[in-house]
């Protein structure tokens, strides 16, 4: 995201960013990769003490209100981290968006300034075994209200610091009997120490180590009601206003881990000699960079209209269906670019990038999650047509635009027009 582009404040924010990512040690990283660390807390505390968790926030829950477009630039600059790390950090704004919009002031007391002051981290336990991108349709973790309690039973798998959070952001079925099965659904925070909550399974990855990442299951865990995030039913609409920042920051950090590759591959192209000349000068390797550029920049520029478009939301000015298409494209695009620009760069440094020598390796088993996790880019596709659908047969779509078909010399030949 280009720093002209950005104001004084998300300029700030993503050069705050910039320096606690340089402070990060090295030896954590490759302790991460070495399974040596499951789960980072010192990342945690890095990024606390630097200020920049939880940037959304309101200030008086140790945030600094910031814009969609400021929170995607910081982001970006954990990117340079690779994908685990990355997502790591946006779980703080993840999982705080549904408590900070329709959260209870306790609730946003206690959780919110967990994640700013480091002390409480969270994670989103979403995904379960019988369905990941088909959620609802086949949800079956289910909460029964008993008195001043929901007592929850069901499992949830692939969770991000399933080993290591200390609270949990997940949704349950409240209404058996609603008649749509994006009714009847309701969100909770479970704390890590409640009764009946279990970590069942880790799981071995072929990228991003250190996450934590595991299947966890409720068995009659007892979550007291003022735990209920927003209203008893209403899980969908917290759900797909949660899914903002979740899809914006996978696409904002894969600019980040995009760029890392291609500043490792140009680096060694400008040192590496191959047939009496430096690699840079090769056309089969310069082009190969200027490809990836001008990928990396369109990738770029769709998430800032994504995060622009979603600072206009929350101005009233946009509303939720058209900024979930582009937050939708900007996930899609720039995950897809990120898998082609890893690729590319590993092969700009041949053999070597295929070993543990330099971080090209790491990061390509990385970026491959990019395209599955938070919605894959199937799922993507999917959002980007219903929505266009959706306004292209509204009124207001073709209200003051310009009838076409009538440019055409035969136009009113409307026998031929044969649609069945």
């Amino acid at each position: 995201m280009e720093d002209f582009l950005l104001t004084d404040d998300e300029r700030r924010s993503k050069y705050d960013a910039r320096r606690a990512v340089k402070s990060v040690p090295h030896e954590l990283i490759r302790r991460i990769e070495s399974e040596e660390v499951v789960f980072p807390r010192e990342f945690i505390d890095i990024i606390t003490k630097a200020g920049t968790a939880g940037l959304r926030f309101p200030e008086e829950y140790g945030g600094r209100g910031s814009s969609w477009t400021g929170e995607a630039a910081a982001v970006e600059e954990m990117g340079y981290l690779g994908f685990t790390l990355s997502c790591m950090y946006s779980l703080g704004t993840i999982v705080g968006e549904p408590i900070h919009r329709f959260g209870t002031s306790r609730q946003k007391e206690t959780y919110l300034k967990g994640i700013t002051s480091g002390k409480k981290y969270g994670a989103e336990a979403i995904t379960e075994p019988s369905g990941g991108s088909d959620l609802f349709g086949m949800m079956h973790s289910s909460a029964e209200k008993k008195g001043n309690k929901f007592i929850l039973n069901g499992q949830k798998r692939f969770i991000v610091g399933g080993k290591g959070a200390d609270f949990f952001v997940t949704y349950a079925i409240t209404d058996k009997n609603a008649k749509s099965r994006t009714r009847g659904i309701s969100a909770f925070i479970v704390d890590r120490d409640t009764p009946g909550l279990k970590v069942e399974t880790m799981y071995g990855l072929m990228g991003n180590k250190g996450g934590g990442t595991a299947r966890i299951v409720f068995k009659d865990a007892e979550v007291p009601e003022e735990n209920l995030i927003g209203e008893l039913n209403c899980g969908y609409e917290i759900f797909n206003r949660m899914m903002v920042p979740e899809r914006l920051t996978t696409a904002a950090g894969s600019i980040g881990v995009s760029m890392a590759t291609i500043e490792v591959a140009t680096s060694y192209s400008l040192k590496r000699e191959s047939f009496g000349k430096k690699l840079i000068e090769h056309e089969g390797i310069n082009f190969k960079l200027a490809e990836s550029l001008a990928l990396l920049q369109s990738a770029s520029s769709m998430v800032y209209v994504a995060s622009r478009a979603a600072d206009q939301m929350e101005a009233g000015k946009a509303d939720l269906s058209y900024v979930r298409k582009l937050v939708s494209i900007a996930k899609l695009h720039s995950t897809e670019a990120m898998w082609k620009i890893v690729n590319d760069s590993m092969q700009m440094l041949g053999g070597i990038g295929y070993t543990t020598v330099y971080p090209v390796e790491r990061l390509l088993r990385d970026s491959r999650l990019g395209l599955i996790w938070t919605g894959s880019s199937e799922v993507m596709k999917l959002i980007i047509q219903h929505e266009f659908i959706k306004e292209f047969t509204s009124k207001e779509y073709w209200s003051t635009r310009r009838e076409i078909e009538k440019d055409a010399l035969d136009f009113k030949l409307e026998e031929e027009k044969v649609f069945n």
